[in-house]
């Protein structure tokens, strides 16, 4: 029998994983629950599903299975423990929340359940950065020595967006903090981090942060893993990863709309413009992690990216914030 799977938060994000979910082999959409009635509506009545009045309802469903989370980052820490506590597998969104004394507390108040807990940091699900990260593994480029990212958005988000969003490392860095622990495989050991106003220099007096960062991270043994995050990147949407190591390297590139190629007078090697944002450069991502998720649910596969991964995503994300603030380089067990 399939998972019957109930999304909450039915935003762009939501809608999303909704049709996702539906589309699925493996997995049925049990039904939705917004804030907004009319958000909820249009996407249960798309599916043919329960439009649920409220979470508890959906959590406590007999005909749901498992939780999706994708509503606001302010309820995921209640929607969490009602998953937890009904029984419910879950999968939420990142970040678990903006606050890392709250994430702490949960983690004490669901120690010791065996109810699977997945986070959905979707970039370890992407297909070349999975088969990277399997090719340093397996000693392809001998020891790895450095990890780059580069992760651009292709325009800067609402005000209102940002404002909520917790900032830009805590929003934005913190899948690519996550990343880096994924291919690296070792502990961080210190953060080093910088930050600048210059897609936008009246950010700061509009949402009090920034549009341009850069992180270092250098784990226990000294390797090293640079992140490159820009708001604004007018040619679309940047995301390559470059894994370095003593015997060679490996990278995963951009996606395009498509693979043609022109060569004339005026070109040599034109190609076409990146995939415009994150649901459509990772779409093949969100499906490998809903299939993931299913086969977690069923019982046939251990939980690839846990609460601890989103906990320690969160810790660094707030190192990052300290470093810039303190400018300095934090050691990460001066966070707890």
């Amino acid at each position: 029998m399939k998972p019957r799977i109930v999304v909450l938060g039915c935003g762009r994000i939501g809608r999303m994983h909704a049709d996702n979910i539906a589309a699925h082999s493996k997995t049925e959409l049990a039904g939705v629950f917004d804030i907004d009635p009319r958000s909820a509506a249009s996407v249960a009545k798309r599916h043919n599903v329960t439009e649920f009045s409220s979470t508890a309802e959906a959590i406590e469903s007999p005909a749901v299975d498992a939780v999706l989370i994708a509503a606001p980052t302010s309820t995921h820490v209640e929607l969490l423990e009602a998953s937890v506590n009904a029984g419910k597998p879950v999968l939420c969104e990142k970040p678990i929340d903006l606050s890392l004394e709250r994430v702490n507390r949960l983690k004490k108040r669901i120690a010791g359940s065996n109810v699977p807990v997945m986070l959905g940091f979707v970039r370890r699900f992407d297909p070349g950065h999975a088969a990277a990260r399997k090719a340093a593994a397996c000693g392809e480029i001998g020891e790895i020595h450095q990890v780059i990212i580069t992760s651009r958005d292709p325009g800067m988000a609402p005000d209102g967006y940002i404002e909520t969003s917790g900032g830009i490392y805590r929003d934005m860095t913190i899948h690519d903090l996550d990343l880096a622990r994924f291919i690296l495989d070792e502990d961080i050991a210190t953060v080093s981090a910088s930050g600048s106003r210059l897609v936008d220099p009246q950010l700061m007096v509009r949402c009090n942060d920034f549009d341009t960062v850069t992180v270092t991270l250098v784990s226990e043994s000294g390797r090293q893993a640079m992140i490159t995050n820009s708001r604004k990147a007018i040619y679309g949407y940047d995301q390559r990863v470059e894994i370095f190591g003593s015997q060679g390297m490996v990278i995963s590139g951009n996606r395009r709309e498509n693979e043609l190629t022109r060569y004339g007078a005026e070109t040599t090697g034109a190609a076409a413009k990146l995939q415009h944002f994150f649901i459509e450069r990772y779409r093949e991502a969100f499906l490998a992690e809903i299939d993931h998720f299913a086969a977690v649910v069923a019982g046939q596969a251990s939980v690839p990216v846990g609460f601890e991964d989103g906990r320690i995503a969160l810790l660094l994300a707030d190192a990052c914030g300290l470093s810039v603030a303190e400018g300095r380089t934090v050691r990460t067990d001066e966070l707890t």
